[in-house]
């Protein structure tokens, strides 16, 4: 099992990223998929999550309107488009993977992208 994000890096405000999330070795169009975040000193949480066909969708307050999570089963794989950037959006984003059925903690993490937002 592998869940590999990509996409992250160094952009100033204002500017825009897209995060992908590549995943292998797990039915993944069966998973929910999330989007978190851990910036220096600051607990994880929650930016963004979809349902495992990708008809609902959930953000946090302080990225709405500017982030939007989406997914290609086909392609195993969910992104995170983050448009508007801030200096506070400045953290390590991880994608999970969480078996539908199931509610709880996610079953699989990525290995994490920095993203910085900084002029």
């Amino acid at each position: 099992v592998a869940l590999v994000e990509s996409g992250g890096g160094l952009v100033q405000p204002g500017g825009s990223l897209r995060l992908s999330c590549a995943a292998s070795g797990f039915t993944f169009s069966a998973y929910a998929m999330t989007w978190f975040r851990q910036a220096p000193g600051k607990e994880r949480e929650l930016v963004a999550d979809i349902t495992h066909g990708g008809g609902r969708t959930n953000y946090a307050d302080s990225v709405k309107g500017r982030f939007t999570i989406s997914r290609d089963n086909a392609k195993n794989t969910v992104y995170l488009q983050m448009n508007s950037l801030k200096p506070e959006d400045t953290a390590v984003y991880y994608c999970s993977a969480r078996w539908a059925p199931r509610v709880g903690a996610p079953d699989y993490w990525g290995q994490g992208t920095q993203v910085t937002v900084s002029s």
